[in-house]
C-alpha cells in the first residue's frame, strides 16, 4: 500500500521525472512545450523540478511516496497565486522550454486565475502518477492527507482537469465539475470543487 509522505529535497528530481512522466501526453503541456516528444520529456522534467520546489517553497505540501511513484503539489488556503517574484525566478526556464509561446503561456495563467475560486480553499496544482504506476492507489494516496485536512477544517478543495478522462477519477475523490474554459488557441480545462466532507 501506498503511503503519502512530504518529499524532501532528495526527492525533487525522482519526482519531477514521474511528474514528467504522468503528463507527456497532457493535451495542455502538448500545447505548452510542443508536439516533439523527446524535447517536450526534458522540458516537462526542468518544469515539473522547478513547480516542486516553487511549492515546496511556499509551504506546499509537496508529497510523494517511497520510491517516488508520483507527486502532488498543494498550495495552502490563500497560497495558491503565482507571485511575480516566482515568474522572475522561473524566466530563464519559461524562455528555454517554451521561447514564443510564452504569451500564450501567460494568457492560460491569467484564464486559469480568472477562474479560480475566491473562497478559501486548500488547491491541487499538480498531480501525477508514473504511468508504471497507474491504477495501483498512488494519486489517491497522494491526494488522501490533504483532503482529510479539508474535511477536519471543514474547507473546500480546488483543481482543474486538463483531461476528460480524469473527471471520473477525481469525482470518485468527491470533486465535481463546475464549468469549462479553454486556453489562448489551446485544449479545453475543466475547474473541479470539493465540499468537506
Amino acid at each position: 500500500m501506498t503511503e503519502a509522505r512530504d518529499a524532501g529535497p532528495e526527492d525533487m528530481t525522482p519526482l519531477a521525472h514521474a511528474l514528467a512522466r504522468a503528463f507527456l501526453d497532457d493535451p495542455v503541456m502538448r500545447w505548452l512545450f510542443g508536439e516533439d516528444e523527446g524535447a517536450r520529456l526534458r522540458k516537462l522534467r526542468r518544469f515539473m523540478r522547478s513547480e516542486a520546489r516553487r511549492h515546496a517553497r511556499h509551504g506546499g505540501p509537496v508529497l510523494t511516496a517511497d520510491g517516488q511513484p508520483g507527486g502532488a503539489l498543494w498550495d495552502a488556503p490563500g497560497r495558491w497565486k503565482v507571485r511575480w517574484p516566482d515568474l522572475v525566478r522561473a524566466a530563464p526556464m519559461m524562455v528555454a522550454g517554451i521561447g514564443p509561446r510564452i504569451p500564450r503561456a501567460l494568457g492560460g495563467l491569467g484564464l486559469m486565475d480568472e477562474h479560480h475560486p475566491r473562497e478559501p480553499h486548500w488547491y491541487l496544482a499538480i498531480l501525477g502518477t508514473d504511468p508504471a504506476r497507474q491504477g495501483t492507489g498512488v494519486g489517491s494516496a497522494l491526494m488522501a492527507p490533504v483532503l482529510e485536512r479539508c474535511d477536519t477544517q471543514g474547507v473546500g478543495a480546488y483543481l482543474e482537469s486538463s483531461k476528460p478522462d480524469n473527471l471520473p477519477y477525481y469525482e470518485r475523490h468527491g470533486f465535481r465539475v463546475t464549468g469549462e474554459f479553454s486556453m489562448p488557441k489551446g485544449p479545453p480545462m475543466w475547474p473541479m470543487w470539493r465540499d468537506p466532507q
